[in-house]
């Protein structure tokens, strides 16, 4: 008994052994959790103080998975027989990204140009702005800026989707400034 005791006591952190590796495993996905959970209680405290919460969803669900891909990256890395997995996968991720990447150029477009509305703020909800579209001058009132598109409201208050690569890539008009900051000249 003393020695089968023993056994699993030595065997329960092993990362060679199969008990070892269902416990590390065990408390790298409970390590993982907790400090998602965190990324997750802390963002819901943050979002009560703004106005506006895209990027904050955005960067709150980016940290959580980025959580979980390090706790995975570090256990393959810690058990020596999922090493050379982990290197195969990683080379496979690398194709698919790359084939991904470029089957989905204007999404990514829209996205990156969402991520940069969202980080350097030319224009905020509740905005009026003025651009140009295909069917003349339009001025609208900022809606929503999410990550893909922005949602403007236009005088018969019908919403107009634009995408976001539209927008980073135009000239647009702040007619008013409903966040009260000063204009960028001042």
């Amino acid at each position: 008994m003393k020695v089968l005791l023993d056994a699993l006591q030595h065997d329960f952190f092993n990362p060679r052994a199969a008990l070892g590796m269902v416990c590390i495993g065990v408390l790298f996905l409970l390590a993982a959790t907790v400090v998602a959970t965190l990324v997750r209680k802390a963002a819901r405290q943050v979002e009560l103080h703004l106005s506006d919460v895209t990027g904050l969803s955005f960067a709150s669900a980016f940290c959580q998975v980025f959580v979980y891909v390090v706790a995975l990256i570090l256990y393959a890395h810690l058990i020596p027989e999922l090493r050379a997995f982990g290197t195969a996968l990683l080379a496979g991720a690398s194709v698919v990204s790359v084939v991904f990447g470029l089957a989905a150029q204007s999404t990514l477009s829209n996205v990156v140009a969402g991520f940069s509305l969202v980080l350097y703020r030319p224009i905020r909800v509740g905005d009026d702005i003025q651009l140009n579209t295909p069917k003349g001058l339009l001025i609208a009132t900022v809606k929503q800026i999410s990550l893909g598109y922005t949602i403007l409201l236009d005088g018969d208050k019908d919403d107009i989707f634009v995408p976001n690569s539209l927008m980073m890539s135009t000239i647009v008009i702040r007619k008013s400034d409903n966040g009260g900051r000063p204009s960028p000249s001042a």
